[in-house]
């Protein structure tokens, strides 16, 4: 059985990946304190070859179609192979990893990995940009998007991105959506479902409530237009003021 959990940098994906290592699933020789494989240099390459046919389309729109039909490149396969040797190679049931930067390459890890168990893991927007992440600039795994010096701003695109890129994907046969503010606040309730879903029992680990509607104490900037369009939050843009 492999597991994965897909869901942007600062959206709480550790809090599963700590779920799943306590429960018996094993991630792979090498985690950090997020509970992320490393070393994750080879998939970081990964995103940098994939992203080389995505298609930008202007502001916050991109195409992801041929990512669906075409052959996935060669040197694709070796690196996320490489990244995943420890848990591909495992003999243990249960096997599985957790790296925010798979989320940039779901449409291709889907296809190689069809029978995989997929935790997509989301958080409120509004919270998932006041922290920095590595995939805050997505030129940097070679995404196309339009450059902005407003950090905030270049957070919320590439929420954006991994939104669409995600939803434009063909769903794998074993998929789960998981808000990270109902695993914090209903727990019991949440490891109920994942349970159901993955066919084993999960330990319970400690949570933060605090972790959950930061953004109503953050000073700056945390709403966008575009957050609007989230399927698993109402979130409604403040109206701008009228000119003086």
């Amino acid at each position: 059985m492999l597991i994965t959990v897909i869901g942007r940098g600062h959206g709480g994906t550790r809090a599963m990946s700590h779920t799943l290592t306590a429960s018996g699933v094993y991630m792979g020789a090498g985690l950090n304190g997020s509970g992320d494989l490393i070393p994750p240099e080879a998939m970081y390459e990964a995103c940098r070859v994939m992203a080389r046919h995505v298609v930008h389309l202007g502001g916050n729109r991109w195409a992801f179609d041929r990512l669906h039909t075409m052959p996935i490149d060669p040197t694709f396969r070796r690196l996320v192979e490489t990244f995943l040797h420890s848990v591909l190679h495992s003999p243990e049931p249960r096997r599985g990893w957790k790296l925010p930067e798979t989320t940039l390459v779901f449409p291709w890890i889907v296809r190689m990995y069809p029978e995989a168990y997929y935790i997509h893991w989301v958080r409120d927007p509004r919270d998932s940009i006041l922290g920095q992440h590595l995939t805050d600039d997505l030129a940097d795994f070679g995404v196309p998007y339009e450059p902005t010096d407003n950090t905030r701003l270049r957070r919320a695109l590439s929420w954006k991105y991994q939104v669409e890129i995600v939803r434009a994907t063909p769903k794998p046969k074993h998929w789960i959506s998981v808000r990270f503010e109902d695993f914090v606040l209903k727990q019991a309730e949440t490891l109920a479902r994942l349970e159901r879903f993955l066919g084993f029992p999960l330990a319970t680990i400690a949570v933060r409530p605090e972790a959950v509607g930061r953004y109503r104490s953050d000073p700056g900037e945390h709403t966008f237009p575009f957050f609007d369009d989230d399927e698993f939050y109402d979130i409604r843009t403040p109206p701008q003021e009228a000119p003086a």
